[in-house]
């Protein structure tokens, strides 16, 4: 029996233009699947539907994974794959896979010898260590740091050390409606000289990016509550005093 393949298909960060984001040969692809593993379907048909597959909607297969679906539901996604269709995988914004649950079943699928395709589209990540000027030949994602206030600073001075132990940048996340608590800590537990750079609603028109001095972010703390950001940190070779 042939395997099928899994294609994994970045979705658009923001509103803007799909093709300005998004290849042609993948927005062409997209019509040619049997069938997508989405986040969340509604807003997955509205992006697919804005795409325009060539097909009503309603005759396209579709299958939720998100944080609530069980480990034991993996195979049975997998099935038609391995039945030999075609299936996308799409997360809710960017990269499949990267923190997010699509992980497991990447897995499951290199494991039962389906084909795994990436496909070319924007990654928040990559976006903002490439705008934030740091450096960019060594670097780390930690995807969410703990919720708890204290947890969180303990990760942060972590990865603080580690930042300047090795030189390499640290890069983090956090559900947007946290990201003033969160950046918050950074500047109350991180040494003045560490540089931070806050990538907030990467490809849209309210896109903004800048990397400051904890000691100058101090003096201008901006409200980023509820806009998408990639916090990215890099200390210097200086000990705390």
């Amino acid at each position: 029996m042939n395997m099928g393949m899994l294609y994994l298909i970045p979705a658009p960060l923001s509103e803007a233009d799909l093709g300005w984001q998004l290849p042609a040969r993948v927005l062409l692809l997209l019509s040619t699947l049997d069938g997508f593993i989405v986040e969340n379907a509604r807003t997955s048909r509205r992006f697919l539907g804005a795409v325009g597959l060539g097909r009503p909607m309603s005759s396209v297969p579709m299958q939720e994974l998100n944080e609530h679906t069980p480990a034991g539901a993996l195979p049975e996604l997998l099935a038609p794959l391995e039945a030999g269709q075609r299936w996308g995988l799409l997360s809710e914004a960017g990269c499949p896979a990267v923190a997010d649950p699509g992980a497991d079943l990447v897995a499951l699928a290199q494991e039962r010898g389906v084909r795994v395709v990436p496909l070319v589209g924007p990654s928040s990540i990559l976006l903002a260590l490439m705008g934030s000027g740091l450096g960019g030949q060594n670097f780390a994602f930690h995807g969410y740091l703990p919720v708890a206030a204290e947890e969180r600073q303990v990760a942060l001075l972590r990865l603080e050390e580690l930042s300047r132990v090795d030189q390499s940048t640290q890069i983090f996340i956090e559900t947007p409606y946290r990201n003033n608590a969160l950046l918050a800590s950074i500047l109350g537990v991180c040494r003045p000289q560490t540089r931070l750079c806050l990538a907030t609603d990467m490809t849209s028109e309210q896109e903004w990016l800048q990397t400051r001095t904890v000691a100058g972010w101090r003096g201008a703390v901006p409200d980023i509550n509820k806009r998408p950001t990639v916090f990215l940190l890099l200390s210097g070779a200086q000990r705390r005093r």
